[in-house]
């Protein structure tokens, strides 16, 4: 495999081959083949495929997140990503950049949640000088608790006029990244709507629960390379960083390699790796059979 075969690939699985999605249908099928996507293209580049791109159906001038409300493709895009959001066929996550969200297959979710996710879901968090959650962020889980799906316009209403949006974004943000709530609608008029992830997804959630780091980490390392047909060892460790320590990316890819599910496979000049590939079942020539002498 050169390159240009393996950016080829890339082009097909990721829908920039002018192969755009178009129907709620073609969008579930997307994220489910690719598993995870970023909303926007973000620079430097990250080897994952976007949903921009997707719904474009090739990778030359997207919009990034900050040229999305003059593009009205992003806007469209945006419709049909929340309505997967609303069926809970995609999920979404911002440990990457809360601006361009992490859009991640219902199939896929459980795992990622065993990363990031807290083992107590239901256990209202606290704050305190070793908490990763400020006042407001414990304020605005109990609102979502109680009266979500709610939108961050009346969640502002509710909790104080005082109160700005960037500082409520903040604390929404504390939350989200350790997947205490999640978006799960939009409209014009009111912006996001939030709500508590173990009820919005009760069974995603206690399957993630049930899931060993190690486990969540080698389905995940498995769907990624699927993803993107092949990666240097340093990108692997480079995107999953944002989710688990790198030393647990470095020790997984090296037991999925001595397990012999991963191997390497040169890319041009470079050594990447690949999910091995299945072997062709063996054929047999058939025995001539025996002629019987008279």
């Amino acid at each position: 495999m050169n390159d240009q075969d393996l950016q080829q690939l890339r082009r097909e699985k990721w829908r920039l081959d002018g192969n755009p999605i178009r129907t709620i249908e073609q969008a579930r099928a997307f994220v489910e083949t690719v598993g995870f996507c970023l909303m926007y293209p973000v620079r430097p580049t990250v080897p994952v495929p976007t949903f921009m791109g997707a719904f474009v159906g090739a990778d030359n001038r997207l919009p990034t997140w900050q040229q999305a409300y003059s593009d009205p493709r992003a806007a469209e895009a945006t419709a049909l990503m929340v309505r997967l959001l609303r069926e809970r066929a995609a999920y979404e996550a911002n440990l990457i950049d809360e601006n361009n969200a992490l859009l991640l297959a219902a199939s896929v979710f459980p795992y990622f949640y065993a990363l990031v996710g807290e083992r107590n879901p239901k256990h209202a968090p606290k704050q305190g000088p070793r908490s990763p959650y400020s006042p407001l962020a414990c304020d605005a889980f109990e609102l979502i608790r109680r009266d979500g799906p709610i939108s961050k316009q009346k969640m502002q209403e509710v909790l104080g006029g005082s109160i700005s949006f960037p500082a409520l974004d903040k604390a929404l943000g504390e939350l989200w990244s350790k997947l205490r709530i999640t978006r799960v609608d939009y409209n014009a008029s009111e912006g996001s709507f939030w709500d508590v992830l173990y009820r919005w997804a009760p069974d995603a959630v206690r399957e993630g629960v049930g899931l060993s780091v190690q486990q969540a980490l080698s389905a995940l390392l498995s769907k990624y390379l699927d993803c993107v047909v092949a990666a240097e060892h340093s990108e692997l460790e480079s995107f999953f960083g944002n989710f688990v320590a790198k030393s647990k990316v470095k020790d997984a890819v090296n037991a999925l390699l001595a397990a012999r599910e991963l191997s390497f496979v040169h890319v041009g000049g470079r050594s990447m790796i690949e999910i091995t590939p299945a072997k062709a079942p063996a054929l047999f020539a058939a025995a001539p059979l025996a002629v019987k002498r008279r």
